[in-house]
């Protein structure tokens, strides 16, 4: 009997195993494997980013608004910063799309927000950034203030 459960219990962790293989990665997990990357909004929860990542949101009613285009222009040239602060980008140029993130930040044509960890927004901004205020804004945060010194404890 023991002998029937042992073999029971292995059959079924082999099988959980590899279901679990099949399982597409999220979108947290892409953005782990490459933290440079921006990802379209429309479709994603943004509270699979909680106490993971910082969000900062470009939206604009086009891809081809001229300040959404200087501002992704402005992230990719120093992505590194920001993967350095746990910063996700996220996009959302489609107003038609009424995606979760767009009915609840309600932007008017261009718009950038960076939300903190915990979720909630801590900047809204009209016109675009640059990396170096937006990494200011982001290490004036307590969370951000806290990872710092955890950082520097470390051997």
């Amino acid at each position: 009997m023991i002998r029937l459960l042992a073999l029971l219990s292995l059959v079924l962790w082999a099988s959980a195993g590899s279901a679990q293989d099949d399982v597409e990665p999220t979108v947290v997990d892409q953005w782990e494997t490459d933290k440079t990357v921006a990802f379209d909004a429309t479709s994603l929860d943004i509270d699979s980013f909680i106490w993971v990542a910082r969000p900062v949101v470009v939206f604009a009613d086009s891809p081809n608004d001229p300040r959404f285009i200087q501002q992704m222009d402005l992230l990719r040239d120093r992505a590194d910063d920001l993967a350095e602060r746990d910063v996700v980008i996220l996009t959302d140029t489609d107003p038609d799309a009424e995606s979760a993130l767009r009915t609840r930040l309600r932007p008017r044509g261009f718009m950038l927000v960076i939300i903190g960890k915990d979720g909630e927004v801590e900047l809204r901004k009209p016109s675009p950034w640059t990396v170096r205020e937006i990494t200011r804004s982001i290490d004036k945060m307590p969370l951000r203030q806290q990872e710092i010194v955890d950082r520097r404890a470390e051997p």
